[in-house]
């Protein structure tokens, strides 16, 4: 016979949660950063964020994917823009008024790569 398995709480990194939240691990509390995050406590922020969490998810600073996303371009994108170091929302806004040649060139690239792909899965 065998015995019943206990079950084991599944535990990330702190920046394994960090990614996943969609924050910048530097720019969480320490006590985020020092600890490790159960698969519980991962669901418990993204359904009820505590403040520190939403005040990061609204003004940053943003993990480079996010600041891809939020200006429509690739990361790739960003490098090639010359943009290396994390942007808070005002940087991010500012950017897109200001609108740089580098990031209208970057937009039109990911304009013209999503049009090929929704040709490729139509075909």
């Amino acid at each position: 016979m065998t015995s019943p398995k206990t079950k084991t709480t599944q535990t990330m990194k702190p920046a394994t949660a960090a990614k996943k939240l969609g924050v910048l691990l530097s720019a969480t509390p320490a006590e985020f950063q020092e600890g490790v995050v159960s698969r519980d406590e991962l669901n418990e922020l993204q359904s009820k964020p505590p403040t520190w969490l939403a005040d990061l998810r609204r003004n940053g600073p943003h993990p480079k994917q996010v600041v891809a996303a939020k200006l429509g371009v690739s990361i790739s994108g960003l490098v090639r823009g010359g943009i290396a170091e994390p942007l808070t929302t005002a940087e991010i806004e500012a950017l897109k008024v200001e609108n740089p040649g580098w990031l209208e060139r970057e937009r039109s690239i990911q304009a013209e790569l999503r049009k090929e792909a929704l040709k490729a899965k139509q075909d």
